[in-house]
């Protein structure tokens, strides 16, 4: 039997693997076996019991043999500049809900997705509600066309239809995101659901890249396209002050 100090070398030796694994696969973005055990040096039927593991513990995701970092992966690695982010758009999250009445939403971009931090709920009778931790298409939300406008269009971005509004043409994307550019916000006009309506802005960095968007979200009979149009003002102020209080600096 094992000693104790050596089966901790073991489980140190066995965690060093899974975190190589990890690295890899964030380097490859996506991968199937073969290339992936290229990469690490592992022999499949070894790197086939890791991934299996990180599998279940939700580090990684596979879908028909092709293996990406999972959303737990993502969680972890950003607790800290989550942290930050929540710390200085919050503030600015409830002031819009107030003042609107409206819910106001906080999204990362997490690989061919956006991902719900925060939601500042508004004080109208029927509201929309966004559960933190959900997820939603880049191409079919206001805060997804917000991140593609300003990071860009991942490789092989799926266009899937969720309404006879979804933009599913990339060249219909790309004249939209454009536009984004140009306004500085972004709506999704009953694009990934029927009767929600919202209006998104950029929230910047320190750096001066987009890191998160924030949008405010409202049933469309409530909130028209002109309405929208009216409030994108005050929810890229909003956004502005909290890229201000990360850090950031606008240019001269």
């Amino acid at each position: 039997m094992p000693r104790p100090r050596e089966r901790g070398a073991q489980g140190t030796k066995t965690l060093e693997r899974g975190l190589q694994v990890l690295e890899a696969l964030a380097e490859l973005k996506e991968a199937e076996l073969s290339p992936l055990a290229r990469r690490t040096g592992f022999h499949k039927s070894t790197l086939y019991r890791f991934l299996q593991t990180l599998v279940r513990h939700g580090f990684v995701e596979e879908e028909g043999g092709v293996y990406r970092v999972g959303p737990k992966a993502f969680a972890v690695g950003q607790v800290y500049p989550r942290q930050n982010l929540l710390l200085a758009v919050r503030s600015e999250m409830e002031a819009l809900a107030a003042e609107t009445g409206e819910s106001v939403n906080l999204a990362v971009p997490a690989g061919q997705e956006v991902l719900y931090l925060d939601q500042a709920e508004g004080s109208r009778l029927v509201r929309l509600f966004t559960a933190p931790g959900s997820r939603a298409p880049l191409h079919a939300t206001g805060v997804g066309k917000v991140l593609l406008a300003f990071r860009g269009i991942p490789e092989g971005l799926s266009l899937a239809p969720y309404t006879p509004y979804t933009l599913t043409r990339l060249e219909d994307l790309r004249r939209e995101l454009e536009a984004v550019r140009q306004k500085g916000y972004a709506l999704d006009n009953e694009e990934k659901e029927l009767g929600v309506r919202c209006v998104a802005a950029p929230v910047f960095g320190p750096s001066g890249q987009v890191v998160a968007a924030l949008s405010l979200s409202a049933p469309a009979s409530r909130l028209s396209l002109e309405e929208a149009h009216r409030l994108a003002p005050r929810v890229m102020e909003a956004a502005r002050r909290a890229s201000l209080r990360l850090g950031f600096v606008p240019p001269l």
